[in-house]
């Protein structure tokens, strides 16, 4: 058996740059980002996601009703464990698509915050429950996460509005 990655590689970028892929992935990133918009309204709370400094989570953490948490920990265990997946290979394909060389590397960004994401959604799923030991976890990864996050996204962006002066140029 032959393992090709340079061969995954570019079956990869095809399918994350493709028009289809790309249109999914934008509809879905917006469904989710509703999603979580929508319970947060509806149950009163926020969400840790955007949470990095350890005495700010606990005491969020302590103010939290059950229900609070409860629906904080399915959120964290559904939708935030497919939305990296969504956003990573929407911000990626867009970068990649519409950004030349360039986009080859902030693709990148939007790739590689898969993992770290996940791994900051375990931490919280860990604090929720109640094992603070995972705060040190959660106040590492989550600035690592919007270091990897927001240039991916701005280039996503960037790549967006390329895209449309194209059409709209012709």
């Amino acid at each position: 058996m032959y393992f090709d990655l340079g061969s995954i590689c570019k079956e990869f970028e095809k399918f994350i740059t493709r028009k289809s892929t790309l249109q999914f992935t934008f509809v879905l990133y917006v469904i989710t980002t509703l999603l979580f918009a929508v319970a947060m309204y509806y149950w009163d709370f926020q969400i840790i996601d955007e949470m990095y400094d350890a005495d700010e989570i606990l005491t969020h953490l302590a103010m939290l009703s059950s229900e609070q948490k409860g629906i904080h920990i399915v959120l964290t265990t559904t939708l935030d464990v497919v939305y990296p997946f969504i956003y990573g290979f929407f911000q990626a394909g867009m970068a990649y698509r519409y950004l030349g060389n360039v986009g080859r590397w902030a693709a990148l960004l939007s790739i590689l915050c898969i993992p770290v994401d996940l791994i900051e959604g375990f931490s919280q799923v860990m604090l929720l429950l109640g094992d603070e030991s995972f705060i040190t976890l959660k106040t590492l990864v989550t600035p690592i996460k919007f270091g990897l996050f927001i240039p991916g996204l701005c280039c996503a962006l960037v790549a967006g509005c390329l895209a449309f002066c194209r059409k709209v140029t012709g």
